[in-house]
């Protein structure tokens, strides 16, 4: 049997990229210990390549409403990370990270491999240079981050 057969519209370089670009994030986020890991980046790279690859068979001059569906509901999943306890608000990076994995999965169905490669370890480079530079300058832990932070220690709780 041909596999690309059986898959089609889907396309086995198509369905490596969206897996790989949602473990790449994924990977960061679960080491962190943040909600968005290795299961929910991969799920999300891989469903926005998914409905904008069957958009593209069914009518190709509607693939920018699916897209815009496709955001509509990413911001909606985004939304339902985001918390307010106390006056601080967590999981805004979380949402963002979602939203961009969406956006990710949609290079993927427009069969912009490298691209979306590409913005993925720009993604992980965004996370893991600002915790650096946090950690290197105090200034940057003043505000709501310092108050968040204490907060956490204080609780034992790992939040964003």
């Amino acid at each position: 049997m041909d596999i690309s057969a059986m898959i089609f519209p889907l396309k086995p370089a198509g369905i490596c990229t969206a897996l790989l670009c949602g473990i790449i994030i994924g990977l960061e986020r679960q080491l962190s210990g943040k909600p968005t890991g290795i299961r929910t980046s991969s799920l999300i790279c891989l469903g926005a390549y998914v409905f904008v690859s069957v958009a593209k068979i069914i009518d190709p001059g509607e693939s920018a409403r699916i897209v815009a569906q496709i955001i509509t509901g990413i911001g909606f999943l985004g939304a339902g990370v985001i918390l307010t306890r106390e006056g601080i608000v967590s999981g805004v990076t979380s949402a963002a990270v979602i939203w961009v994995l969406a956006g990710i999965g949609i290079l993927v169905g427009t069969e912009r491999y490298s691209s979306a490669v590409l913005i993925s370890w720009i993604v992980v480079g965004i996370l893991v240079g600002v915790n650096g530079l946090e950690a290197m300058f105090i200034s940057l832990q003043k505000g709501i981050y310092n108050k968040f932070r204490k907060n956490k220690n204080l609780s034992g709780e790992d939040a964003e």
